[in-house]
């Protein structure tokens, strides 16, 4: 063999091994209880309850931030649950609280009670996550397609975005947890997009047709005061017009065909300012929303289009400097690593919306306690802001329904598991809601509690080793309360109340229902806590758990309601044989955090009445008398801690009790 040849084979040797690294390297492969894909509002929420849940948790995302519309797009001023302060969004904004030094520090803005600088966000969600054991976060993943095996959702592909190493994670269960539900649609499970027709809903909100339409969007900017002197003024970017931005505050109105601004120049900038001398420029009046439906496009055809929406706020932006005398405000050279300092994505109000267990639409917020199936009953996530929808931008589309009134309310477990699709749960703005109730679902604390709830089920589902829609959904209810996270949403019983977990509780059961009050920005549920029970309200209410005695007195004595619970008990104990006279509970104050548990003597209502008596001081409900007439929140706390019909009846997805 000459030196020739034995060099060339020698060559193609070489070239062949180092060809079967690069395909091994090129392929890496992954397997975990939980894949969550994008680490948006709900997706970082959902991996940090997962993991903490126990499961082994993967958290995928495209680029190196975490937080979503929050942080990545810039939208950081919370819109609602101000009084609401749920799970993983009322630990967030704790850790701002503490990261600005309190309430007062982060209440610079009109627009909402609690606003904060992008980075200051991903940095918090960064350290809980880094604080959260079985999590794993991996940047720089673009979603692909999802792996299926068995008409099943068994994991997802990658492609590392910086080396094109092709990523494959295999899961029990995966949550979209996309910005535009694009796992979903990948996966080939049925959604709706654009406005349904009153037909179709019968919400007597949206009285046009069927539609494509969507809700406007917006690249939002985030301005830094570089002080007196300096002057920031971008270039004038093409196209531009003042006339375009005619009407956006009373310092600039020329058009008296337009709508009068009621705000002048420094009043439309302080909407959105900021800790640190900053603003959010997100300005839905003849600002920088506009309108483009990139939904159903490819990345390249979006990425296109959504240029359009960088200019659109290019112009703004140069509005403000030029034409307003704003120079000494440019974009903020701390926030974003992009070479323009844009948000790293667009806020994108609305996406895809799967078709679910269940479908929420407005009579489930406007009128939760009189519908046919009780969806309330399943509520994992709770919100009290208006429906807002943005439509400015396209005149094609119904302008009547910006701040429509709603009390407050909670989203049924339902909405986020598609029907007849295994391993797949759906969060973000993608969950099973009409599009009038979307325009309240998608903000940004209800987004983390519906990515809570979302890693709250897929856990559940992973360690049980079932299938989403088999779970229980009083043990999903049941762990986020034990994660601080309403299921209810009760505005006069706060989380830090003694008897916050009671109250959720006898609330989801039904047997005490809550009052809704739209109230404007914080629209309100009361519970009512201090009010006496009504008996022929109690009477109707508890009807589907057992029955109580319809006589005259309006009000319940102590001493009746001990009667029924006694009744109960020994009632429930021979239909299932039990021959003990006692019951374990917890008596100290309905948590389950709690160690004091007691056992109840239900054969004998003289020792029983004595045992809640004693168990009445340790739940510092005041003063004791069988005699007097028994509060709501009272009656809550007693049927809690004894005869418990949250855990005791369990309900399905649609409300309905089960045994």
């Amino acid at each position: 063999m000459s030196w020739f040849t034995r060099i060339l084979v020698r060559g193609t040797f070489v070239f062949l091994f180092m060809l079967a690294i690069q395909s091994t390297h090129g392929q890496q492969v992954f397997r975990t209880d939980v894949l969550v894909v994008g680490a948006s509002a709900s997706g970082i929420a959902a991996g940090i309850q997962s993991a903490r849940m126990g499961a082994q948790t993967i958290i995928a995302e495209p680029s190196t931030w975490l937080g979503g519309m929050i942080t990545a797009a810039g939208v950081c001023a919370f819109d609602g649950n101000h009084n609401l302060p749920s799970g993983i969004f009322g630990e967030f904004r704790s850790a701002l609280y503490k990261v600005y030094g309190g309430p007062n520090k982060v209440s610079t803005g009109w627009v909402s009670n609690t606003l904060f600088e992008p980075h200051v966000g991903d940095s918090i969600f960064k350290r809980m996550a880094a604080a959260t054991n079985n999590l794993s976060l991996k940047y720089q993943l673009r979603f692909n397609k999802v792996i299926t095996e068995n008409r099943g959702i068994k994991g997802a592909e990658f492609t590392h975005t910086q080396t094109g190493e092709r990523i494959i994670i295999y899961a029990k269960q995966l949550i979209d947890a996309t910005e535009l539900g694009d796992v979903l649609a990948n996966a080939g499970v049925a959604y709706d997009l654009g406005m349904e027709s009153n037909d179709i809903t019968k919400e007597n909100v949206h009285k046009g047709p069927s539609n494509n339409i969507v809700q406007d969007i917006t690249y939002v900017a985030i301005l830094k005061d570089y002080g007196v002197g300096k002057d920031c003024t971008i270039v004038r970017p093409p196209n531009y017009d003042p006339a375009e931005f005619d009407g956006a505050c009373t310092d600039y109105y020329m058009n008296k065909k337009r709508q009068k601004p009621n705000v002048d120049a420094q009043k439309m900038l302080n909407y959105g300012k900021l800790p640190n001398n900053k603003y959010m420029i997100n300005w839905p009046g003849y600002g920088n929303d506009i309108y483009l439906n990139v939904v159903e496009l490819n990345e390249a055809e979006r990425n296109s289009a959504l240029q359009k929406a960088n200019e659109q706020t290019l112009r703004f932006v140069y509005f403000i400097q030029h034409q307003l005398g704003f120079k000494q405000l440019g974009f903020a050279d701390d926030e974003y690593p992009t070479p323009d300092r844009f948000p790293i994505i667009p806020y994108h109000r609305e996406s895809r919306r799967v078709k679910g267990l269940v479908r929420m639409d407005v009579h489930h917020i406007s009128k939760p306690f009189q519908l046919e199936n009780p969806l309330y009953r399943t509520g994992i996530a709770v919100g009290d802001y208006p429906i807002d929808h943005h439509h400015k931008k396209n005149p094609e589309a119904p302008q009547h329904l910006d701040f429509y009134g709603v009390p407050s309310f909670n989203i049924p477990l339902g909405a986020l598991i598609p029907v007849n699709t295994n391993g797949l749960i759906v969060a973000e703005k993608s969950i099973s809601v009409s599009n009038v109730v979307n325009g309240t679902t998608r903000l940004q604390a209800i987004a983390l509690l519906i990515g809570q709830a979302a890693g709250t089920l897929a856990a559940t589902a992973a360690k049980e080793n079932i299938q989403a829609s088999k779970v229980s959904v009083r043990k999903v209810q049941s762990a986020l309360l034990a994660s601080n996270a309403y299921i209810m949403p009760y505005f006069d019983i706060s989380v830090s109340h003694p008897h916050f977990d009671a109250v959720q509780k006898i609330g989801a059961t039904g047997i005490l229902k809550g009052q809704g009050v739209p109230t404007g920005w914080a629209n309100r549920t009361y519970f009512h806590p201090d009010s006496l029970v009504n008996r022929a309200e109690l009477v109707k209410d508890i009807a589907p758990y057992f029955t109580i005695e319809d006589i005259s007195p309006k009000r319940i004595t102590l001493s009746e309601t001990i009667d029924f619970i006694l009744k109960e008990a020994n009632d429930k104990q021979s239909r299932n044989g039990v021959t003990t006279s006692t019951n374990l509970t917890d008596a100290k104050n309905n948590n389950a955090k709690s160690n004091h548990r007691i056992d109840w003597n239900f054969s004998d209502k003289k020792i029983f009445t004595a045992q809640i008596q004693q168990a009445w001081i340790q739940w510092k409900l005041g003063y004791f008398d069988p005699s007097m007439p028994i509060t709501r929140l009272e009656l809550a706390v007693l049927l809690n801690a004894t005869i418990d019909p949250f855990n005791n009846r369990e309900v399905n997805y649609l409300g309905q009790l089960l045994n």
